[in-house]
């Protein structure tokens, strides 16, 4: 007789006078959030709520649940060679990578003093971002533009920084609008500019692989904040600047 394909184990929770002795490991970073009552939404960052290896139970929690879902699929990877160690390699993509801005603290980020009181516009880009759709989880890629008026009192920060911020914001299932706007706040928050805009262009697999399957239609969205929504003047020389049709 064939062997189940998933067997229940002590990865079910088992409850005793009240108390938890064990769980899975997303069910315990599940009560961590709901008893801090903190949000888990898909593009929502959950590092402080994971222990040490936890993250390496998470991805074999995950690689088991694939093989569910190949099993319901109707593929035989037991004896088909190219989709044997799906489950495995999908698992690690998910948590190691493609998804690894929910998992992973924010990059350290070095300040620098404004020592020569910088204030005129600057711009970084195009940053090549990768992101996925979270209603259908198909790839998002494209390309990033951040535009900045740098506060004289503040610090500013090194270049190469905007892409790691870049990718841990990306790295998340999400829509693009949002994840612009999530980039703003993160960019806003740590270097507290005068003046800060950031523009998105990208292509969407859920539109090229379904429904109207249009492979040429990209999605372009922006944001502004300080000077660049009070002013006309640096959003039109920023657009202009990378290339962005400005009527």
């Amino acid at each position: 007789m064939r062997r189940p394909l998933v067997t229940k184990t002590a990865l079910a929770p088992v409850v005793r006078d009240g108390t938890i002795t064990a769980m899975k490991a997303s069910d315990r970073i599940r009560l961590r959030l709901d008893t801090a009552g903190s949000p888990h939404r898909a593009n929502d960052n959950i590092a402080d709520f994971i222990e040490d290896g936890e993250l390496d139970e998470l991805r074999q929690e995950v690689e088991v649940r694939m093989k569910e879902v190949l099993h319901a699929l109707v593929i035989d990877t037991e004896h088909d060679h190219n989709t044997a160690d799906t489950a495995r390699r999908v698992a690690a993509m998910f948590v190691n990578e493609v998804f690894a801005g929910r998992y992973r603290p924010a990059p350290a980020v070095t300040t620098f003093p404004n020592v020569s009181r910088l204030d005129e516009l600057m711009i970084v880009g195009p940053i090549a971002v990768r992101s996925a759709c979270s209603h259908h989880l198909c790839p998002i890629t494209g390309k990033v533009w951040i535009g900045v008026i740098p506060n004289a009192a503040s610090d500013v920060i090194g270049l190469s920084k905007y892409a790691r911020l870049c990718d841990w914001i990306m790295s998340r299932p999400q829509i693009q609008e949002e994840a612009v706007v999530m980039l703003a706040d993160e960019l806003e928050r740590r270097i507290e500019p005068d003046g800060l805009m950031v523009v998105m262009e990208a292509d969407h697999s859920c539109m090229q692989w379904r429904g109207v399957k249009d492979g040429q239609a990209l999605m372009v969205n922006s944001v502004a904040r300080g000077v660049f929504v009070h002013d006309a003047a640096p959003r039109r020389e920023f657009l202009a600047l990378i290339g962005r049709n400005t009527r």
